[in-house]
């Protein structure tokens, strides 16, 4: 898990409609007609990104590195062959100190942002500058997770993107909109926070617990920093009924000095995991399994 994975994804002009009404949580300026249109504008670009270029339904593989030198191409005598790719051979990666180098084949077509590159170094998705290199209809980058680095292949084509129906939601429901108050630790905590990846950690920092009051009964959940906002990981007795097994995540706005902030369960959602196999998501850590239903936000159809 990295911010690729742990990043909002909803447009700034969205977000903020929904902090705008939000705002309004609980004083009798609340709009709720405005708050609904919001929502329904937040699930359709949720659904937009989802088949977007940058999305997860387009994920064709995951190719974890080993130091040294690694062909790739389509032929089977590749050491990384890439799933309906023609080319036989593409070029060489090579895995250093300093990270993720690409040589192409002479006479091979890959471009880094439409210009035909001989070789390149490649920024991994850690970094601000990640690089995605093409080839006809695929993709790749670099992911980086802790001290490991692997490939993954995009097909811009993939049958995902135009199979996935339109996602269910629970109704939308202002009672699971509420406000949380951040008790900061003394200082930010570093944690351990297992992925759906075995043996591959992630190690957020924490500023601290939001507790909140829902449905009449107090709970509290471990908050990561996510630049300027909170990001939440965290299961639910939903969770294998009627939402992704694994868990869903949530933002809220980093709170001022006053800690309050909103958590609007209606945008909860399922992580990247829930849609490919080529994913590292992290799973709640035990504190942030809530023992109620959270019947809000996403739903998950495993289907046939």
């Amino acid at each position: 898990m990295t911010p690729e994975e742990s990043k909002p994804w909803m447009q700034r002009a969205v977000w903020s409609a929904l902090l705008l009404v939000a705002a309004g949580c609980g004083n009798a300026e609340f709009d709720a007609a405005e708050y609904e249109a919001a929502v329904l504008e937040w699930r359709e670009e949720r659904l937009a990104n989802l088949r977007g270029e940058n999305g997860y339904l387009n994920l064709a593989g995951l190719f974890w590195l080993t130091p040294g030198e690694t062909t790739f191409g389509g032929g089977s005598d590749n050491d990384l062959r890439f799933p309906g790719v023609d080319t036989p051979r593409i070029g060489r990666f090579i895995l250093g100190e300093s990270g993720v180098r690409m040589v192409p084949e002479p006479g091979v077509d890959v471009r880094y942002e439409g210009i035909p590159v001989r070789a390149l170094s490649l920024s991994d998705d850690t970094t601000e500058t990640p690089v995605t290199i093409t080839h006809g209809r695929f993709a790749w980058g670099v992911i980086r997770r802790q001290d490991r680095y692997g490939i993954r292949l995009r097909d811009y084509e993939h049958p995902a993107i135009f199979g996935l129906p339109p996602l269910g939601y629970f109704p939308i429901d202002s009672r699971y909109r509420v406000i949380g108050r951040l008790e900061r630790y003394p200082e930010p905590r570093v944690l351990a926070v297992d992925t759906v990846v075995e043996g591959l950690g992630w190690n957020p920092v924490s500023p601290g617990v939001v507790e909140f009051s829902l449905l009449g009964e107090s709970y509290a959940l471990e908050a990561y920093a996510s630049g300027d906002r909170l990001f939440f990981v965290f299961g639910d007795r939903s969770n294998g009924r009627d939402t992704y097994p694994a868990g869903r995540f949530l933002y809220a706005l980093m709170p001022g000095e006053d800690g309050r902030t909103v958590l609007d369960f209606n945008l909860a959602y399922s992580p990247p995991c829930a849609f490919s196999d080529f994913s590292t998501c992290p799973i709640p850590a035990p504190r942030n399994r809530l023992p109620i239903a959270v019947e809000a936000g996403e739903l998950y159809d495993p289907g046939p």
